[in-house]
């Protein structure tokens, strides 16, 4: 056979088997002949119906408040004096003619967002940032209508806001379904809608990204993270599943633009649940208190409280007077349960404190010296002047800080608050002390769970010391912290 027909045939071949490739494509294979049917793409959901149904419970909310201008007062220095050199300099013309008018005029600043009807009745459930300090809020709804909003209580520790429209006679408004944020998992469907940008009843859909998520938002935080978008206008907005229940209020976006990115964070709806029937019942948040300074337990510090993981909520610091203080619990306790949930991350101890109601003896386990013991607290009421119960503990490393005992001439000059202890006076920069977090102005109160007064017990306890880590109870301002030092190698 000559070349030529060798190649014909060669190239039939190929068109042949090309053509059974694409008719009759090979089957999906896997390494153990199992086929998982649950990862198998069945194709994307439609969420037209689901959407028709959906986008009328979303509302467009408008707001507005007097402020001054963002411009420098004449006659007031931004510097921190009473004179202007603004004004020396340029005058007033010159603001009147760059700026228009009068730079001392108030004027109108105009905010958008959005939000989502829980009753028929007319409430309405927001970002607390969305009408923080308006003056005017108007709804718009689906059907194009407007009204004059009232705002029935805010909570800013969570951001969240209930408010209440008048409706007209006739008028008749569709409520959200609420559901179970609890149940979602990581890589559920999930719908955004809103107004971004003002662009009214704006639709988009992703995937649930991460869960419990905290971002340094507050002491309650447990955000959903999404990747539906997400942008200005947004706040306040329903996050659906495809069940057509509620189960977050898109609050916030990670975005070094401004804009969306794929990071988007919801306010869980079981978090909001209990706050929208305080606010809709009296108009404020109660929540409950202890009385306690928490921190985070490292490996470190675990390590010198003798446990074998870092876990729970470590007592910082008690206050006076305080429920926990009545109890017994004291600083060092570690509390590793409440009412019978487990505490494995000290951010999960303010939320159940929280949630608490006023009066009730909750039960506490808590490990003492490397004992479990039992203690029972009659919760208070958190005041909005009592501080968060909980303060970052920081980190690690070696010793490098000059110190001196506190004498009564020191408490007089440098008006300190505590009469005893150890005052810390400089810390070198990059050293263990530096990089575990003590500052110029700590007090020392205790070394490894013995109380320090003296430099000669100062000196006795760092020397005992010569390997492992070295645990300190500090004292910064009206807040205690227990903070590891690694000390100096010694040569």
């Amino acid at each position: 056979m000559s070349n030529r027909g060798t190649t014909g045939i060669f190239r039939l071949s190929l068109v042949a088997g090309f053509l059974l490739f694409v008719i009759f494509p090979p089957a999906m294979s896997y390494a153990d002949d199992s086929a998982p049917e649950q990862y198998l793409v069945q194709g994307l959901p439609n969420f037209a119906p689901l959407i028709e149904k959906l986008t009328p419970v979303t509302v467009n909310i408008s707001s507005s408040r007097t402020v001054k201008p963002g411009i420098p007062q004449l006659g007031e220095n931004p510097f921190g004096g009473q004179d202007d050199p603004f004004r020396d300099f340029f005058g007033d013309d010159f603001f009147k003619h760059f700026f228009g008018g009068d730079p001392n005029r108030e004027y109108r600043q105009q905010g958008l967002g959005s939000g989502f009807i829980i009753d028929p009745d007319g409430y309405i459930l927001t970002n607390n940032h969305v009408i923080e300090d308006a003056d005017e809020i108007k709804v718009k709804t689906h059907a194009d209508k407007e009204y004059d909003a009232e705002v029935i209580g805010t909570d800013p520790k969570t951001d969240l806001a209930l408010l209440k429209i008048k409706l007209s006679n006739g008028d008749t408004l569709q409520a959200a379904k609420l559901g179970d944020s609890d149940n979602l998992s990581v890589g559920e469907w999930v719908i955004a809608i809103g107004n971004p940008f003002g662009l009214q009843a704006t639709v988009t859909a992703g995937i649930v990204s991460a869960k419990w998520r905290k971002i340094g938002a507050g002491p309650y935080e447990d955000f959903i993270q999404t990747d539906a978008s997400i942008n200005p206008g947004n706040s306040g907005g329903p996050l659906f599943n495809l069940r057509g229940e509620v189960v977050g209020v898109n609050s916030m976006i990670y975005s070094p633009s401004g804009g969306n990115v794929g990071i988007g964070f919801a306010i869980p709806i079981n978090l909001a649940g209990n706050i929208v029937r305080q606010l809709k019942e009296t108009g404020r948040v109660v929540r409950g208190w202890l009385g306690v300074v928490v921190q985070t337990v490292t490996p470190e510090l675990a390590q010198s409280f003798g446990l074998e993981e870092g876990r729970g909520a470590l007592v910082a610091d008690v206050a006076q007077d305080s429920p926990a203080s009545k109890a017994g619990l004291t600083s060092g306790d570690i509390i590793v349960e409440y009412d019978g949930k487990p505490i494995h991350e000290m951010s999960e101890l303010p939320k159940l404190v929280a949630d608490t109601p006023i009066g009730k003896q909750a039960t506490l386990t808590v490990l003492r010296d490397g004992k479990r013991r039992t203690i029972r607290v009659n919760v208070g009421e958190l005041k909005d002047d009592r501080e968060a119960d909980t303060r970052p503990a920081n980190g690690t490393a070696q010793l490098g800080m000059s110190v001196r005992a506190i004498t009564p001439e020191i408490v007089q000059s440098l008006g300190l608050s505590e009469d005893s202890g150890i005052l810390v006076v400089s810390v070198q920069p990059g050293s263990g002390a530096d990089n575990a977090g003590i500052k110029k102005g700590d007090i020392i109160k205790e070394i490894n769970r013995t109380p320090v007064t003296t430099m000669k017990q100062f000196a006795e306890a760092v020397g005992k010391q010569q390997t492992g880590n070295i645990l300190m109870l500090i004292k910064r301002g009206r807040t205690s912290l227990w903070i590891v030092v690694k000390p100096n190698k010694q040569n």
